[in-house]
């Protein structure tokens, strides 16, 4: 069969020829064509439920909400894993699916099962299925700065005109708008005025819900014509509000002007983002659909951007700060410069040892096309151009030419002894590539086995390393099958006269090794023994290596995370960012600007509380440093932090951190969970785990999410007091929420913007708890409550978050490791914990993160 195949090609040379001509024209197609990224989609079939409850406490959240869904998810065909973290208003329910699930058919699953169980879940809840993107999927990230535009006003330019436009953008999912003031129509009751009037709230509500709708009645003749006829009565200005009667006594209107405040207002906030210590800001984050391609992704957003950038208001400016774009071309720029520089070294290894520029070219052309060849399989097996695929091309450079090095020498010493033989030139050819046709062909087959089990790999490693085996077999299969055909071709082409003698490096080093060769055939056993104790010590050095499941990717950028304590409002929390970000640029001359995410997003796809930051370090390029490496970076950023007391961090980065929630639910190298019921025992179980890891060598962050000291003021109704006045809990609750988060009761159209239209408590309600509770309720007929008749106050402490993975509750300990491996450090962290925290009965830990995919691997 391998005759044959080298027969037709020798001849066939012209179609040979043409066949090579559209491999080099499909392999740069295919080279276009191949998505780049920094990293392969390690990502697994991930469907994302986000339900916002307004109002409500974790506990709440989970009872109503996060557990009857995740009851009625259980048992969809391939779920791998269901966990969840509810926090104040808030739930995230992610559900796994077994590795080659489809995700649309995933998606279509968890909607079903979505759809079954929301008519029995609170009302007023909004959410759902999150958009078709990975945790991988933060692409771009940019704030909107200057100009004489306040918060509400770059919000609604980010809603409005920046996030619509780049919606459009092939490959966004969507964009995710951070920080800000989200514009409402607001109405602020007055208490004391719709007392003296005799308005009562549930009035006032109906007033409001009944008088904003533009609607058609239907078509009318009008002689010959037909007239569609339309109500207008939607509102369309603050006017519009005030004028709404609410009810007429004596014929004199009483209206919502004259009981209420109507003002431009903003929703209640559950995040906000701050920049270089000078104040607020608003940030827009894209997100990538799953399977998009990274580097044209970003390309086209650039260019979108710079095609509204006329159109903004004067002084507004985009301001870049994340962009994957960068990450891709440094990793792809190292791995090409890493195959242009093997190229150079293997043609001129093949100079030395060939001696023949002639010979040596024709060798060499196997690494373009193989190279081409290998780009094309990866597109037809819809695999990225990315660090470890490139990785592993880079990887068989060297072994490329090693069947082409064997099929031109065997050419080349046929030729030579041309003038013995009466044969035609290019049978000589024939019968050389054909004598070493077989063992060729063995020996890259036996290379190709060597990297088969790479491809049983399961989970996060095999994505990451199937890439590599694959391009290296791609790599090698081209190769094989152009020195079995293609090379035979050009050497009837490039090989004219040919001398067989030896250049003069191959007889140097034949010099040397002809003695050594002598002696080990005439010490055969000693030879042999040698060789078997050196393959004993490597095994033995082998266990006292230290192992961990990859080495961390600088990235170029970095991410500090802050915890402050749970009962902090918003106010204080970026005040405490603000003070740390003018420090930090202020005593680290590395950093050139801080943008920090405090509390949640606004698609509930990050859920964090008001007491945690994520912040974004955009750093100088390294040769400016003024330290050697990111780790002397680090302390001197924690020489910073220590002057904030009281504030727990962690040091990441974005990949890596989106890498290790999808991974674990958290963040970090090592994630151990804590499974039981009672949350105040979970939360003393993951202390005590604490301070055991943190005495640890090469513990460098440990830290459990607090989740304790959150404070609520727990309101007990006295139905009896609230059914004399005519209050159901229902009502009592709802007039409570108006008061302080706000009852959203419809929305105002203004072109194509949509604006919420909320009634609303005063801001004093908002900004003390004695103020709330010496609050008045205006009821029907002109009578007035006090709230303190209606329940009993308490304030109380409980959980931040609720933590759910496999229908139970759990806490978790997270870890990074520095300075040692990570396998040796979970092994010591597993006996002193086993010896040092006595877990309650029923209770039990389990350790994940990236050391449980280092042991499956």
């Amino acid at each position: 069969m391998l005759a044959r195949l080298i027969q037709f090609a020798l001849t066939q040379r012209l179609l040979m020829l043409l066949a090579v001509a559209l491999l080099a024209g499909g392999g740069w197609l295919a080279f276009q064509k191949t998505p780049i990224d920094a990293f392969p989609d390690v990502s697994t079939t991930q469907v994302k439920v986000i339900i916002k409850a307004p109002g409500m406490t974790p506990e709440e959240v989970e009872s109503r909400i996060t557990a009857p869904v995740e009851v009625e998810m259980l048992g969809i065909p391939d779920m791998a894993m269901l966990r969840s973290i509810t926090k104040y208003a808030l739930t995230d329910i992610t559900v796994d699916f077994s590795e080659g699930t489809d995700v649309y058919w995933a998606r279509q699953q968890v909607a079903e099962r979505l759809g079954g169980i929301w008519g029995d879940l609170p009302p007023d809840i909004t959410g759902g299925i999150a958009p078709l993107t990975t945790p991988l999927g933060e692409m771009f990230m940019f704030s909107l700065d200057g100009g004489e535009l306040d918060l509400r006003e770059r919000r609604d330019l980010l809603d409005w005109v920046l996030r619509p436009a780049l919606r459009t953008v092939p490959g966004v999912a969507d964009v995710n708008s951070l920080g800000g003031l989200v514009r409402t129509f607001e109405v602020v009751p007055d208490n004391a005025r719709m007392t003296a009037r005799g308005i009562s709230l549930m009035e006032l509500r109906a007033a409001l819900e009944m008088n904003n709708r533009n609607d058609g009645a239907g078509r009318l003749n009008d002689g010959e014509e037909v007239l569609v006829v339309r109500t207008e009565g939607a509102i369309k200005s603050l006017e519009d509000i005030r004028s709404i009667v609410v009810r007429a006594d004596l014929d004199r209107p009483i209206r919502i002007g004259d009981v209420a405040e109507v003002r431009i207002g903003s929703l209640t906030r559950y995040g906000a983002v701050t920049k270089d210590g000078k104040g607020e800001a608003v940030e827009g984050l894209v997100l990538g659909l799953r399977g998009a391609n990274a580097g044209e992704l970003v390309r086209n957003v650039r260019a979108k951007l710079e095609e509204l950038a006329p159109g903004l208001p004067a002084g507004v400016k985009i301001n870049v700060f994340y962009d994957r774009g960068k990450l891709v071309s440094q990793a792809v720029g190292t791995v090409t410069k890493a195959l242009a520089e093997a190229i150079v070294l293997v043609v001129l290894l093949l100079l030395l040892f060939l001696g023949s520029f002639r010979a040596a070219l024709t060798v060499a052309l196997v690494l373009p096309l193989a190279a081409l060849f290998t780009f094309i399989m990866m597109l037809e097996f819809g695999m990225s151009a990315n660090l470890m695929s490139l990785g592993g091309m880079a990887i068989a450079i060297g072994m490329l030419v090693d069947a082409a090095v064997v099929v031109v020498e065997n050419i080349v010493t046929h030729l030579a002894r041309r003038r013995k033989s009466r044969l035609p030139r290019l049978h000589l050819i024939y019968r050389a590539a054909r004598e070493v046709a077989v063992p060729m062909t063995a020996g890259i087959l036996i290379i190709v086995i060597v990297f088969l089990p790479l491809l049983t790999l399961q989970g996060l490693e095999g994505k990451l390393f199937i890439p590599v085996a694959l391009t290296i077999i791609f790599a090698l299969s081209g190769s094989l099958l152009l020195s079995l055909t293609v090379i035979p071709v050009f050497s009837s082409y490039l090989l004219g006269k040919v001398s067989h003698e030896d250049p003069f490096l191959v007889r140097w080093l034949q010099k040397i090794y002809t003695p050594v060769l002598a002696w080990s055939l005439d010490h055969v056993k000693l030879v042999v023994a040698v060789a078997l104790a050196l393959l004993l010590a490597a095994g033995f050095l082998y266990t006292q290596v230290g192992k961990t499941f990859m080495p961390t990717m600088d990235e170029g950028d970095l991410i500090v995370q802050l915890e402050k304590l749970p009962s902090i409002n918003l106010e204080q929390s970026l005040k405490i960012d603000m003070a740390f970000q003018r420090a930090l640029l202020k005593r680290v001359p590395e950093v050139t600007s801080v943008i920090a995410r405090t509390g949640s997003d606004e698609l509930g796809l990050d859920p964090m509380g008001l007491n945690e930051t994520d912040s974004f370090l955009v750093l100088k390029p390294v040769a400016e440093w003024t330290v050697p490496d990111k780790n002397a970076l680090k302390e001197k950023i924690r020489a910073v932090l220590d002057d904030f007391p009281g504030v727990a961090y962690a040091f990441t980065q974005p990949i890596e951190m989106r890498v290790s929630e999808m991974l674990t639910g958290v963040r970090g190298d090592l994630a151990i969970k804590i499974f039981g019921e009672d949350q105040e025992d979970l939360n003393r179980t993951a202390n005590a785990v604490v301070k055991v890891v943190q005495g640890l060598q090469g513990a460098a962050d440990v830290y459990t999410p607090r989740n304790e000291g959150a404070q609520y003021f727990k309101l007990a109704v006295d139905r009896l007091a609230a059914g004399r006045l005519g209050l159901d809990v229902d009502a009592l609750e709802d007039s409570l929420r108006a008061q302080i988060e706000g009852l959203q009761l419809g929305t105002i159209y203004q072109g194509t913007r949509r604006v919420p239209l909320v009634i609303k408590g005063a801001d004093s309600l908002r900004n003390s708890s004695a103020t709330f509770a010496g609050l008045h309720l205006a009821l029907p007929g002109g009578r007035r409550v006090a709230l303190s008749s209606l329940v009993s106050m308490e304030r109380v402490e409980g959980p931040v978050s609720v933590q759910r993975e496999k229908g139970k509750r759990m806490a978790v300990v997270v870890a990074y490791v520095s300075g040692r491996d990570l396998v040796s450090f979970v092994e010591d962290a597993r006996r002193q914990v086993a010896e040092q925290v006595k877990l309650p009965t029923g209770y039990y830990l389990e350790w994940g993160g990236e050391f449980e995919n280092q042991q499956r691997a």
